[in-house]
């Protein structure tokens, strides 16, 4: 098996509008962009987040998505996705970012041999009609959900400057083994192991945790 890698980062390319948005705007227009950019605390020196009640923040500040999942959407919908299109941060490749175990940590190779860059893996991506409205495909929302493959947020745990062709590790991986993907269906999960989960809530955003244990009270 290949190492898992960075293919692109990728930050906003131009600010587009979003009638059915809640601010009117959005920068989900991003790009592959040349040479390192700095991870920080919250996200990618160079992009911008402009609905923050619903994204951004130290635990959405960065978005992985596969280039294996976005490659099968570009079959899937008879048009080329390349990087950037779902408006994620980090396209990468053979790292199973939907498959990622909430908590886990990722390693990532700095430019300049700096010391590595720390990504911990918080939450899926939940679609919007923002999402829907920027990709055009009709029933995008059910559709990406259905499939399963949301990809992942990241908090940044360790800053650093990144670029295409970095290794990523797994370094660590939480012992109740939820998966992004299970937590993007949760009305499929195993309820034993979303108890699991919200035991060892030091690795979910707040906003995650509120959902986990709605979904419990409702399977009780």
């Amino acid at each position: 098996m290949s190492a898992a890698r960075i293919v692109s980062v990728n930050v906003v390319h131009a600010i587009v509008p979003d009638p059915l948005g809640d601010v009117g705007r959005t920068a989900i227009d991003k790009r592959p962009v040349d040479g390192p950019v700095l991870l920080g605390q919250h996200g990618p020196v160079g992009d911008t987040v402009l609905d923050r009640k619903h994204h951004g923040g130290r635990d959405q500040a960065v978005y992985a998505y596969a280039a294996e999942d976005l490659h099968a959407w570009s079959a899937d919908l008879g048009r080329d996705l390349t990087p950037g299109t779902f408006g994620e941060n980090l396209t990468t490749q053979d790292l199973d970012v939907s498959g990622a175990v909430i908590g886990e940590v990722w390693q990532v190779a700095a430019a300049d041999r700096a010391e590595p860059v720390l990504l911990q893996v918080t939450s899926p991506r939940i679609p919007c009609v923002t999402f829907q409205a920027w990709m055009g495909e009709p029933h995008w929302v059910r559709r990406f959900t259905e499939a399963g493959a949301p990809g992942a947020y990241l908090r940044v745990l360790a800053e650093g400057r990144v670029a295409a062709g970095a290794s990523v590790q797994v370094v660590s991986r939480p012992t109740h083994g939820v998966t992004i993907g299970e937590v993007f269906v949760l009305r499929f999960a195993d309820p034993r192991r979303l108890r699991r989960l919200l035991a060892e809530g030091q690795d979910l955003q707040p906003s995650l945790a509120d959902a986990v244990a709605d979904q419990l009270r409702r399977s009780a």
